[in-house]
């Protein structure tokens, strides 16, 4: 036990002075340093309520780990064998995963936060809210860095304010290793990409690491962002060879190179062909739509699973997954909440559009702008589409709504707005 115990004072400290040797590099940041502190607090505050409402997924990952634990403290190899694999064996204890599971994965994540936490489930909910917030801040300050410009407050919105997304993103959830990682793949694409410094080894190493964690934590759709962030870094090489400023040109290389790899990525697995594809997403939306019961949900009463049908129903899947739940659907709280949201969302929205119309959308690099929004458009069609519950819609949508709010955000009538607000 008390191996254990200096274990796991000896983590939290190091945590501890790592966290604290970021902190000032945020903290600094003019005109949005001052949010660093009351948005940790929210993220805090979020983290106990998730804690004390402890969800029935939140407690089968902290049993779970516990075990694990216990097989890294009785038999280390057997642990580090464990990690590579989709089963787990321990005495009268068995559980088996296929495929990309990420279930397994944020459990695997939190045996190795049991070391320093001791199996103490606040503090294992605190440790991927810092994860979180850190991501989420450090995607702010490369936006501020690198595009002084633009609306960085914007991000300070969509990723630390937005309500629905700070609560899901909040304590034992896998949407807070989703979203963090998420973010940080943009923060270091775009530092690489628009950054003066040279290439060095520790960012493309940090780069590596939160492209694994994101293919991890949700492997479909981070497929989606690094399709449009290699989009984005193509245009940028075209550039650099003194041609492709058209908007035009850009958009098509962003889509083309989206296509191409689609097509070769059903070349190389049967997965990845429309066929198959269409299939399981027929298969996911009639599943989750059995399984919804009398709760709010989506309907698509002619959707097939073919190519035609899921283009014919991408409008509306991706107008659903913007603005459904509305206020008045569902009994709970929760999704009063989220309607009265989806409600400034859509003002948001139409406010950027009108903007657009005139021209003024803001000061993020046209190519930036694009790669995001095809990411949100795709990402939301898909959400659309295979999930019609929605309370789980709503859930799930933090992978990409965030995003969104800082493209929606940046025109000069949403920057009048918070500016007011001192972002």
């Amino acid at each position: 036990m008390l191996l254990k115990l200096l274990v796991a004072f000896l983590l939290n400290a190091l945590l501890l002075l790592a966290f604290l040797r970021w902190l000032p590099r945020v903290r600094q940041l003019p005109g949005l340093g001052r949010w660093v502190l009351p948005t940790l607090g929210l993220k805090l505050v979020a983290t106990g309520i998730s804690v004390v409402l402890l969800s029935e997924d939140a407690r089968f990952f902290l049993v779970w780990a516990e075990r694990m634990t216990e097989l890294l403290w009785r038999s280390p190899g057997q642990w580090l064998h464990m990690l590579t694999t989709d089963e787990f064996h321990l005495g009268p204890w068995h559980l088996v995963f296929h495929g990309f599971s990420n279930t397994l994965f944020i459990t695997k994540v939190l045996s190795v936060a049991n070391l320093a936490s001791l199996g103490n489930p606040l503090l294992n909910a605190s440790y991927l809210s810092l994860s979180s917030f850190m991501g989420s801040w450090e995607l702010v300050r490369q936006l501020h860095r690198r595009f002084p410009a633009a609306n960085a407050g914007a991000a300070v919105v969509g990723f630390l304010l937005w309500p629905t997304v700070v609560y899901w993103t909040a304590g034992l959830t896998k949407e807070s290793l989703l979203v963090s990682s998420g973010a940080l793949v943009v923060a270091l694409v775009v530092r690489l990409l628009y950054g003066e410094m040279p290439l060095r080894w520790p960012l493309i190493g940090g780069l590596l690491l939160a492209v694994w964690l994101h293919f991890k934590m949700r492997y479909f759709f981070a497929v989606v962002l690094f399709g449009t962030l290699a989009g984005l870094g193509l245009v940028r090489l075209v550039q650099q060879l003194g041609v492709g400023r058209s908007r035009l040109v850009q958009l098509g290389l962003m889509v083309g190179l989206l296509g191409a790899g689609a097509w070769a990525a059903s070349e190389v697995s049967p997965v990845f062909r429309a066929n198959k594809f269409t299939s399981q997403l027929q298969r996911n939306y009639t599943q989750l739509l059995a399984s919804s019961g009398n709760r709010p949900h989506l309907t698509y009463p002619d959707l097939r699973p073919t190519t035609e049908s899921v283009v014919r129903h991408a409008p509306q899947a991706l107008v659903n997954t913007l603005v459904r739940p509305w206020p008045w659907e569902g009994r709970s709280i929760l999704y009063t909440i989220a309607g009265a949201e989806n409600l400034v969302l859509l003002l948001a929205l139409v406010l950027a559009l009108g903007a657009v119309a005139r021209r003024q959308p803001g000061y993020l690099p046209f190519a930036v702008a694009a790669a995001l929004l095809l990411y949100c458009c795709l990402v939301a069609v898909l959400l659309g589409l295979t999930t019609p519950n929605l309370g789980t819609l709503n859930r799930y949508r933090v992978t990409f709504l965030p995003f969104l709010l800082v493209l929606g955000l940046q025109n000069a009538w949403a920057t009048r707005v918070l500016r007011y607000f001192r972002l």
